[in-house]
């Protein structure tokens, strides 16, 4: 939990340079999977070090990407990443958990959490806290690299008891991510 679950210390300082590097591509493709667009507004929960953000700023030209991480350690290297998307209020990471995102109603298009949701202390109250900060019509999209200990097992089930519909689950040997939409 100190170097992976909410990095603090010089663990945490670790843990976030092996997430970066280890989640990279998986975020990429989740990112593509969830079909980003220029305009869009988009949270991610529990973005570790900020690569995902990083990759989404360059996708997000007109809108915004915001996002929530328990660990302040986190939040300084996503700032420490993205400090020019951050000082021009593209970017923005705040400290922060998916029980109670400090956000609106109906206030992003959407929204993606890479290896995060299996630390979450209640994952459907979580995946709900979501829904409720999404647009009617937005996706969420929950990526897993093949050692997050997450089973793919249960997912679209999981965003089925938030109140998501169409869930369904996309699988590589590497990655799996599941998908659905607010209704």
């Amino acid at each position: 939990m100190r170097a992976f679950g909410r990095p603090q210390g010089l663990l945490g300082r670790l843990g976030g340079t092996i997430m970066a590097r280890m989640n990279a591509d998986c975020g990429a493709w989740v990112v593509e999977l969830l079909e980003v667009e220029a305009d869009d507004s988009v949270l991610e929960v529990g973005f570790g070090p900020g690569a995902v953000m990083q990759r989404l700023s360059g996708l997000v030209s007109a809108g915004s990407v915001v996002g929530v991480d328990p660990s302040a350690e986190m939040v300084e290297q996503a700032r420490s990443r993205n400090a020019a998307a951050v000082r021009s209020g593209h970017i923005d990471p705040q400290l922060g958990s998916v029980e109670r995102l400090p956000f609106g109603n109906d206030s992003f298009d959407k929204a993606l959490a890479i290896n995060s949701m299996q630390v979450w202390p209640d994952a459907i109250a979580g995946l709900r806290e979501i829904r409720r900060v999404l647009k009617p019509r937005g996706r969420i999209a929950l990526g897993f690299t093949a050692y997050s200990g997450q089973p793919n097992e249960g997912l679209a089930e999981k965003l089925t008891a938030a109140g998501f519909a169409g869930a369904s689950l996309v699988k590589t040997d590497k990655w799996f991510c599941a998908l659905a939409t607010k209704p």
